[in-house]
């Protein structure tokens, strides 16, 4: 089985359309090929209560909880005081990050590294040599700040640990509509239960009408499937396999 994930987006500016998530979709294109399956995303408001919630429900669901946002020093940033209250821990001053960001905070407001150095209890920091902001680990749960360009840098900083069996996937480009060969699909996965078979048409694409992907962890079975599936579709409309 693979192990799954949440992905908990935090921030008002995304709601409002402010601002648009660009971190959901870079962590479903990276988590995916390190064999871990995104199982939900949520988008929430700078509301404690709302917040806590669901981190407890994600962090009950799935093997992996990933937040980002809402980590800062403004009155909005939430984040931290959420997450303890969903996990059922209380927030302190992390000695490690207060010394570090004394070193490379020290003209800052007292008050303005203290809430930055608060974490809910019990939390790891996962860091990387020349940033003074770490990834926060609290049990299955992992916080990042959502800063489109530093959230990647520290995600990719960390995203080995992740690393799981790896999905296999075949690719079929059909110049055909979906309705004329969806029996055939619904074939496949009887055959296949254990099959992940996705159907994409396209529009105003010359080359071809439908791109079909199957992913499966275990190669053998992928490729039986693939075969099975070329053995139905009528040769002339399978434009590319890859």
């Amino acid at each position: 089985m693979a192990k799954t994930a949440g992905i908990v987006v935090i921030g008002n500016e995304i709601l409002s359309g402010k601002v648009v998530d660009a971190n959901s979709p870079y962590l479903c294109q990276e988590l995916r090929p390190l064999g871990v399956d995104v199982r939900r995303i949520v988008v929430l408001p700078d509301e404690v209560e709302v917040i806590a919630e669901h981190v407890a429900a994600f962090a009950s669901a799935f093997d992996y909880v990933l937040t980002t946002g809402g980590v800062g020093p403004t009155h909005d940033d939430v984040t931290i005081e959420s997450v303890a209250r969903g996990l059922g821990r209380q927030v302190v001053i992390h000695p490690e990050l207060s010394a570090l960001l004394q070193a490379h905070w020290a003209e800052r407001p007292a008050a303005v590294r203290d809430k930055m150095a608060s974490v809910p209890e019990g939390t790891q920091l996962l860091m990387e040599a020349s940033l003074p902001i770490p990834v926060l680990r609290i049990g299955n749960v992992y916080v990042f700040p959502g800063i489109p360009k530093l959230f990647r840098r520290l995600f990719d900083d960390i995203k080995e640990r992740f690393r799981e069996l790896p999905y296999h996937t075949r690719h079929v480009y059909v110049r055909a509509r979906e309705s004329t060969f969806a029996h055939h699909l619904e074939a496949v996965m009887t055959a296949f239960p254990d099959l992940m078979l996705g159907s994409y048409p396209e529009v105003d694409n010359p080359a071809y009408r439908v791109k079909l992907t199957l992913e499966s962890k275990d190669p053998a079975y992928l490729e039986r499937a693939h075969e099975h599936l070329l053995a139905l579709l009528p040769a002339d409309v399978v434009v590319d396999m890859v």
